[in-house]
């Protein structure tokens, strides 16, 4: 099979218009050289932020996650931009303590794809440390942040990632299901595994170690078809166990999901690729 080159960026890069617990961005430097240079489509099933996607810009990509809310909100920047600019506009000019919880109440309740997806994107920026978790009901249950500036989203970044999401495969699904075939290149960013008291409650369904051995199970099935595939983790014991026959390397990175400045200190991660 011939391998084709993901296709050149534009002059516009688009970055993460939402804040995400383990996202990629300020890594990129420390992955880049471990990308694959040539691959035919590219999966991304833990979406997240999408730091990996927007520097990649893939030719074809099929990016996908189970928070059903995550999905709408980039299916809504994709084929409903210009109306979504419209809700954000308003929730900027409104935003306050009671107007914050008002309209997480309505969150939690919302139908229609671009209402939620601009409430996705107000309550994200104005949340405690832009932390997205759903209670046992599935309902997001974050309190109102500490922002002393509000900046919900930029324009030009929004309507450039509309523009690269414009031929791409957005789907409300789990890992398991990808369907890559040989020269495709995985991209797995799962909930880690825990470390000391590390977030991965993101959703109301919980990723647990079993979760993770399935995880591995899949990764091992894709290298086995010829896929290039490569997985972010915490550096615990039970990870470098589980993808011992593969290429592990260290990740250097500060997290900032801790409330304490005195927390947040500089942590390895892991970074497994089959190659």
């Amino acid at each position: 099979m011939k391998v084709m080159p993901h296709k050149k960026r534009t002059n516009k890069i688009p970055y993460p218009f939402l804040k995400w617990v383990g996202g990629k961005r300020r890594l990129l430097a420390q992955y880049i050289p471990h990308f694959p240079d040539e691959f035919n489509s590219y999966y991304e099933p833990f979406l997240g932020g999408g730091a990996v996607f927007f520097h990649l810009q893939p030719k074809r990509a099929i990016l996908s996650d189970v928070n059903e809310r995550l999905v709408k909100t980039y299916l809504t920047i994709r084929d409903d931009l210009d109306r979504l600019i419209e809700l954000l506009e308003k929730h900027e000019k409104k935003h306050e303590k009671s107007y914050y919880y008002k309209m997480r109440e309505q969150f939690n309740s919302a139908q229609e794809s671009t209402e939620s997806a601009a409430l996705m994107i107000y309550l994200n920026k104005t949340c405690f440390n832009g932390l997205y978790r759903e209670n046992k009901k599935g309902h997001f249950n974050v309190p109102i942040g500490k922002q002393k500036k509000l900046s919900l989203f930029k324009a030009d970044n929004l309507r450039a990632v509309s523009r690269i999401l414009q031929d791409v495969t957005i789907l409300v699904s789990s890992f398991e299901l990808i369907q890559a075939k040989k020269g495709d290149f995985v991209f797995f960013d799962p909930p880690y595994v825990p470390q000391n008291n590390s977030f991965t409650s993101y959703t109301k369904t919980k990723f647990t170690l079993d979760s993770h051995q399935h995880l591995a199970n899949v990764f091992a099935d894709l290298d086995s078809k010829g896929c290039k595939v490569m997985l972010s983790n915490s550096n615990t014991p039970y990870v470098h166990e589980l993808f011992a026959q593969y290429s592990i390397h260290e990740i250097s990175v500060q997290r900032n999901i801790s409330g304490k400045a005195s927390a947040r200190r500089p942590i390895t991660e892991l970074l497994v690729k089959n190659w």
